[in-house]
């Protein structure tokens, strides 16, 4: 375990982080000496991660609590602050993903995607923030997506979600500094998780967790404010989102064709 460096002694509070990447975040963490406090909805893995982290010697805390309810993420964060004290960080992770396409649309998926992704990140960074501001240190950071770029057909409410989440962080950033606080969001693409088993349609440039794990790490210990990553999927949604509209959205309809995901557009 390193007990120098960023992450060392570091109260870091993890949403989500009893699977997928917060899990894998939660344990590389506490191996470069964080302090973890873990907040998940799921009870039993919650249990599995605290059997997990007791191999570390630094103190962690773990507590249930449901991103979409202040309340619960209120008496969640109180009860990880008994133990750990004010948070240092704030990893907002905890995210889910479904098809959401509008022939015919589903109004109930797309708010269950909003209420998570980016109702639940307001209500872990109302948690911590104050805290922060007392201590005049901090770091938030924020889990974001690719998808937050533009609107991707059959992933309405996942992009409309990830879309809020970065333009959240945008004016957390500037609001944040002058109290020493800094702020990442991180925009990742495809990764291989549960999450990602919900998609039935093709998604290329895959990352492992490992590697999406790192990129995380290496961002948010250099402060960046800003890390979107794999390079292949990045660019050409950024550059499309230059192009005139009725070009951007000729592309995405020759992606959907190529791809055999639709008829009759």
């Amino acid at each position: 375990m390193t007990t120098r460096g960023y992450f060392a002694q570091k109260a870091v509070m993890i949403t989500g982080a009893a699977n997928g990447v917060g899990k894998a975040l939660a344990m590389e963490l506490a191996q470069r000496g964080a302090r973890i406090a873990a907040i998940d909805f799921d009870a039993a893995a919650l249990d599995q991660l605290a059997q997990e982290l007791q191999r570390f010697p630094i103190p962690h805390a773990l507590a249930v609590g449901d991103v979409t309810s202040l309340p619960s993420m209120q008496a969640a964060a109180s009860r990880l602050s008994e133990s750990l004290g004010t948070m240092d960080m704030l990893i907002a992770n905890a995210g889910i993903g479904m098809e959401n396409g509008c022939v015919p649309f589903d109004p109930v998926i797309f708010r269950k995607q909003i209420e998570v992704n980016l109702i639940g990140v307001a209500n872990s960074a109302a948690c911590v923030i104050p805290g922060m501001l007392r201590q005049r240190s901090g770091h938030v950071i924020a889990l974001s997506s690719l998808a937050s770029y533009r609107g991707l057909p059959l992933m309405s409410g996942y992009c409309a979600s990830k879309a809020g989440v970065s333009a959240m962080m945008d004016s957390f950033r500037v609001e944040l500094a002058p109290y020493g606080i800094h702020c990442t969001t991180i925009c990742p693409g495809w990764i291989r998780t549960r999450l990602t088993n919900h998609f039935a349609f093709p998604m290329p440039d895959m990352l492992s967790l490992e590697s999406a794990v790192k990129h995380m790490l290496r961002a948010i210990e250099r402060k960046q404010p800003y890390v979107a990553f794999p390079p292949r999927s990045h660019w050409p949604l950024a550059l499309n989102r230059l192009l005139p509209t009725t070009w951007g959205d000729a592309i995405m309809k020759w992606v959907l064709r190529r791809q055999g995901l639709t008829k009759g557009i």
